[in-house]
């Protein structure tokens, strides 16, 4: 683990980064200092070119992360609350846009912020042990980080409000019902499942990884007949990849391909 950090630790695994969330006694709760820290990692991982994916796993605890800092909101003016959720938006709105698969091993609870944090990755998967919600109408405030955006888009509208207005935690099976999260496996198997599904993307060129994100990212902001332009720039820019004849070819040879990032 590299000891950098305060209130994360990260270490590479060949060509899979994984970030564990280090606040045990808060129960990982986020503050302006892991706002600062994700951002950081993320700026240092974008540099490796050997890294195709990230994990983020709230380590042993029982939280993947339990929600943001009560402490150090309490007695925020307005304008102190809006600079403080501009912090967690700049930090998620990196992960969501990193250019490389970022999935979220969610080991127990991911309330508040670190449901909206685990929304912001691309893959969510999680333990029988989860629970998920966005319980903060319970503190007199609603999500400030992306909750009643990315929830609503993930769930829907209906049941994004249910959540929210109710407060109400969901287990990981109801979660994976409502398509909160993508898959659910016993407790001691999450970070074998998710180290599993982490060497199969590694396995892909990391330039048809960062088309495909793109393309399925900022297409959903878009009305349909534009982002299916866009969709056909992404895939016409995989052509220019020394990879993209690399695939092409091992698929005609019959063999697996070996890609280079090129």
């Amino acid at each position: 683990m590299n000891p950098k950090y305060e209130t994360i630790l990260y270490k590479k695994e060949e060509n899979v980064t994984i970030i564990t969330f280090n606040r045990p006694p808060a129960l990982n709760a986020l503050n302006r200092e892991v706002f600062k820290e994700l951002m950081e990692v993320f700026d240092e991982i974008e540099k490796d070119k050997e890294v195709k994916i990230v994990i983020l796993n709230g380590g042993d605890d029982k939280a993947f992360v339990a929600g943001t800092d009560i402490r150090e909101m309490e007695n925020l003016s307005p304008m102190e609350a809006r600079n403080f959720a501009k912090s967690a938006r700049k930090a998620f709105d990196k992960i969501e846009n990193f250019d490389r698969p970022v999935v979220a091993a969610i080991n127990g609870f991911a309330l508040g912020g670190g449901c909206e944090l685990a929304m912001a990755c691309d893959i969510r998967i999680a333990s029988e042990k989860a629970k998920l919600g966005q319980p903060e109408i319970n503190l007199g405030i609603i999500p400030g980080s992306g909750g009643t955006q990315r929830l609503s888009r993930l769930v829907g509208a209906s049941k994004a409000k249910q959540l929210i207005f109710t407060g109400e935690l969901v287990d990981a099976k109801t979660a994976l019902s409502m398509g909160l999260v993508d898959i659910v496996v016993p407790h001691d198997q999450l970070m074998d499942e998710a180290k599993k599904i982490a060497s199969t993307i590694a396995g892909k060129s990391r330039i048809s990884l960062a088309l495909a994100k793109s393309a399925i990212n900022r297409g959903a902001d878009m009305d349909l007949r534009t982002a299916l332009d866009y969709e056909i720039e992404c895939f016409a820019q995989c052509f220019a990849s020394k990879d993209q004849k690399e695939g092409m070819r091992a698929f005609l040879e019959k063999r697996k391909a070996n890609f280079t990032d090129q």
